[in-house]
């Protein structure tokens, strides 16, 4: 029989994975998530800028990864390896020669996939977190609202 503990932390595991969904997964019901926005865009597509002094959607993909990564580090309280670029937060991405769509597609995948992974773990017990379940769920939401604001962005840039 289980405890009252354990149907919590079952219902909160399973409410933090269905969030990350709802903003980078399998379909949302509100529009494309960030991956389904992301599914059709072209190399050239994804270095277009819309205007001077505007992100491409290369740029919005890389600081969208960056930030995953930043919330993976706050609910493991594990230090992260180094990021695929130096720097911080927004990164200039103009031309290919820096980093290839590709790579930063990957990148985007990789980190939504490591961060799924460590909310799975910190709920099986598998491993602690520094955070407790209202401070873990404030960051799952927030990225998953990250991640719509960008993909409502990246629809508005791939009309355009």
């Amino acid at each position: 029989m289980s405890t009252s503990s354990e149907h919590e932390l079952i219902s909160q595991a399973g409410l933090d994975a269905r969030v990350l969904r709802e903003g980078y997964g399998a379909g949302a019901w509100h529009g494309p998530d960030l991956k389904a926005a992301l599914a059709d865009v072209t190399p050239a597509l994804a270095l277009w800028r819309p205007a001077a002094g505007r992100h491409n959607i290369a740029e919005i993909t890389l600081h969208h990864a960056y930030t995953v990564r930043s919330v993976r580090t706050k609910v493991s309280g594990r230090s992260a390896e180094p990021f695929v670029l130096e720097g911080e937060d927004w990164f200039d991405v103009s031309d290919e020669r820096r980093l290839s769509w590709a790579s930063i597609h990957a990148t985007l995948e990789s980190e939504q996939q490591q961060l799924c992974e460590v909310v799975a773990d910190v709920a099986s017990g598998k491993i602690s977190t520094p955070l407790n379940d209202d401070e873990r769920f404030g960051l799952v939401l927030g990225i998953t609202c990250h991640a719509v604001y960008h993909a409502g962005q990246i629809q508005l840039i791939k009309r355009l």
